[in-house]
């Protein structure tokens, strides 16, 4: 009796082990892979590509596509906006500033660039798993959830941007910040091959 009760503790320790290696595995490519963005979103984009066409010659799935491009809308609502809303706190931490006369504070996004593109890989890849299940594929007629969709979408940006006029914040860094120093005295006078 004892050998059958150690044999399920060891069955249960093996896969709590093999899937903290994975977990661990699939963590260092993760880490890896955080300075790389553009190549990061080009393997989103090629997944997204592929979910695409995956779809388009099924001829279905047109609700798990209108699922994922909510979820997607909704991670794009939290990239744009800012981590402590004014509109909702009032805070003594980092705060957007409102007057020309206030201090610069950097904008820190509620979901960070990772989480977000993260996030958006593994709702696609779900996505492409469920259209391999027929009883996700549920008959509509998918102009109007196309319809629907780019309405939400429209009335959503349309908030967020006005959010942002009214706080007057851009969440998008347009390039990296470069010191450019004092030149030296031989860059000042021009190269001399005396």
């Amino acid at each position: 009796m004892e050998g059958v009760g150690g044999d399920g503790g060891s069955a249960a320790a093996s896969l709590n082990q093999w899937r903290h290696d994975v977990w661990k595995l699939s963590q260092f490519y993760l880490d890896k892979t955080t300075p790389h963005a553009v190549y990061r979103w080009i393997g989103t984009f090629v997944l997204a590509s592929i979910y695409a066409l995956r779809v388009y010659y099924v001829q279905g799935f047109y609700i798990v596509t209108y699922g994922l491009g909510i979820y997607i809308l909704n991670l794009l609502i939290g990239f744009l906006s800012p981590l402590v809303d004014p509109d909702l706190e009032t805070s003594d931490g980092a705060m957007l500033p409102t007057k020309g006369s206030d201090e610069f504070k950097p904008f820190i996004r509620r979901l960070p660039e990772f989480k977000f593109w993260y996030s958006v890989t593994k709702a696609c890849c779900v996505a492409f798993l469920l259209t391999f299940f027929s009883m996700f594929d549920v008959p509509v007629f998918w102009p109007i959830l196309l319809c629907y969709w780019i309405v939400l979408f429209v009335l959503t940006m349309k908030r967020q941007i006005m959010h942002m006029i009214k706080y007057k914040y851009l969440p998008f860094n347009i390039g990296k910040q470069k010191y450019s120093g004092k030149k030296s005295a031989a860059s000042r006078s021009g190269f001399r091959g005396d």
